[in-house]
């Protein structure tokens, strides 16, 4: 029953018995041909036979197996490697069959290859996924062609295997690698000029090449006959937290992710940061209700916790109360924060109904308000209208963009920071904005 299953046959092999069975009835017509036909036959069905026995003369001609990371990255492009061991004493032609995980719909991920005998061929792919959540793979179908290709014999492996989808991480240590080698501003992250000095006072030591001669100490330099320089503590411990909005607003979809999802990306990146700089990140995620507060800490464990809270959220399609926001953060945050809070405003009414509840928050805290550029309203803006209906089109597309920097406007007149940002660099705007703040000192 096993060898029924796994037995298939190649478009040669139909070929072949296509053109038997036109010779059988050619030699209807022409009797002499008959014989000649008689051989071909018994020819092809020995050539069938030499396949099968050659197929399934090794019980486990092939080894197949999967390789990827324990996790999946959401929203990047996570390599996947496929290795097939060819145990066969000759060289294969086979293909390999992936059954993905149904999120992707995708049915064709089918790879050719040929593989020499005892050898092992790597075969390695992308896949982005675009939700959180846990994926289950299917088997890892590999078809293998019989050394004359007439039948092919199909091995199955790594049945079931599930891989869970965590927020961006690979985005994240990409931003420290570039970070440690100094390349930040090829991801267009700023190199910000402090504005003055902490307050605290650290210690006087010997002048070194880069010390900004400011910071020269004359007094201490005439006793020891040496340039010296005050050295100020960089103030670190100041508290950021990130501020989700989980409401229907947040669903809408830009390249495959949703907004939540660029929020939350965005978030993990901005806290690994924040915890580098050696100040305290927290979490706080919210639509109609509060759903998760994560205080704010820094401790070395933080960073995970974060990454497993924010891989449970989900987007609720109620509207927002940013007043219950406001009441949880004045009782669960004590100290002067910032407070970076991922939301989306598509009209200014819309904005100016929550404006008294932020204008509250700004009062105890410094509010950065993040959020989206319709980007299917810029294209539009761009694209020239080619007739009346083109015209109006524009006309109600600059509308909504002019409402979007109109909100910009009202947030600045009450003193309310605010980033109006395309998705796909919410990151790099809002860690742009967190060394800003940094460097002019406003925390």
């Amino acid at each position: 029953m096993s060898l029924i299953r796994s037995l298939y046959f190649t478009k040669y092999f139909f070929y072949a018995a296509a053109g038997v069975v036109g010779l059988f009835v050619l030699a209807f017509f022409f009797p002499a041909f008959l014989f000649l036909v008689k051989i071909l036959f018994g020819v092809w069905v020995l050539f069938a036979l030499v396949d099968l026995v050659a197929l399934y003369r090794h019980r486990a001609g092939i080894g197949a197996s999967r390789s990827m990371q324990e996790k999946l990255s959401n929203g990047s492009e996570n390599p996947v490697f496929l290795y097939i061991e060819n145990r066969y004493p000759f060289a294969v032609r086979l293909e390999v069959l992936e059954e993905l995980p149904f999120q992707f719909q995708k049915r064709d991920a089918s790879f050719k290859v040929q593989v020499p005998a005892a050898e092992t061929h790597v075969i390695e792919y992308q896949l982005r996924p675009v939700q959180r959540g846990v994926y289950s793979f299917g088997a890892t179908n590999v078809l293998v062609n019989g050394p004359l290709q007439l039948l092919r014999r199909r091995y199955r492996f790594g049945q079931g295997q599930e891989v869970p989808v965590y927020p961006s991480f690979l985005q994240m240590r990409q931003y420290e690698l570039l970070a440690a080698t100094q390349h930040l501003s090829a991801m267009g992250i700023k190199k910000m000029r402090k504005v003055g000095h902490s307050a605290e006072f650290e210690q006087i030591r010997p002048y070194v090449a880069g010390d900004d001669q400011r910071t020269l100490n004359w007094k201490a330099t005439a006793r020891k006959a040496e340039l010296m320089v005050n050295h100020y503590q960089e103030e670190k411990s100041q508290q950021v937290y990130c501020l989700i909005d989980k409401g229907r607003v947040m669903e809408m979809p830009f390249n495959g992710l949703s907004l939540l999802d660029y929020a939350i990306n965005a978030t993990l990146v901005l806290s690994n940061v924040a915890l580098r700089k050696e100040d305290k990140a927290g979490v706080i995620t919210f639509s109609d209700q509060i759903g998760s507060v994560l205080p704010a800490e820094r401790r070395a464990s933080q960073l995970q916790k974060i990454l497993e809270l924010l891989y449970n959220q989900t987007t609720k399609f109620q509207e927002t109360d940013f007043q219950r926001l406001y009441v949880t953060v004045r009782a669960k945050i004590k100290q002067r924060s910032l407070l970076l809070l991922f939301t989306n405003f598509e009209t200014l009414n819309g904005a100016k109904r929550q404006l008294p509840y932020l204008r509250r928050l700004a009062k105890h805290h410094l509010v950065l308000v993040v959020f989206f550029e319709n980007t299917e309203t810029r294209e539009l803006l761009e694209k020239p209208a080619e007739n009346m209906e083109g015209v109006y089109l524009k006309a109600i597309a600059e509308k909504f963009a002019y409402e979007k920097r109109q909100i910009v406007k009202e947030f600045t007149a009450h003193g309310i920071h605010s980033v109006l940002t395309p998705p796909d660099k919410l990151t790099v705007n809002a860690i742009n904005k967190y060394l800003e703040f940094k460097a002019r000192g406003l925390l």
